[in-house]
């Protein structure tokens, strides 16, 4: 089970999860490419360790652990997952999309 970050972090992307992640699965991060432009900090559930240090770290309560996702972010599960194997013009794409459909 990896951690997701959802809806909350939309135009916040403090990246206090970012400097506490152990293994740095959490981009884009400040200083890095397309911080920002970026909508969002997102969380390569493949490199996730599972340790629960974003969670903590998180002002916002974006962070969770995919298991603890509610159903109305359900596809911030799918976003995070996009971004990194899609890359960020996909992720962001995703994004998009889920704010229009909430407009």
């Amino acid at each position: 089970m990896a951690y997701v970050i959802t809806e909350p972090c939309i135009g916040t992307k403090d990246t206090s999860c970012a400097d506490v992640c152990p293994v740095d699965c959490i981009h884009p991060a400040a200083g890095e490419e397309n911080h920002d432009e970026a909508t969002m900090l997102y969380i390569d559930p493949a490199e996730c360790i599972d340790c629960d240090a974003c969670v903590e770290a998180c002002p916002v309560d974006a962070t969770m652990a995919e298991d603890d996702v509610p159903e109305k972010w359900e596809v911030f599960k799918e976003i995070n997952k996009v971004y990194f194997e899609d890359g960020h013009a996909a992720g962001e794409k995703m994004v998009a999309d889920y704010l229009a459909s909430k407009a």
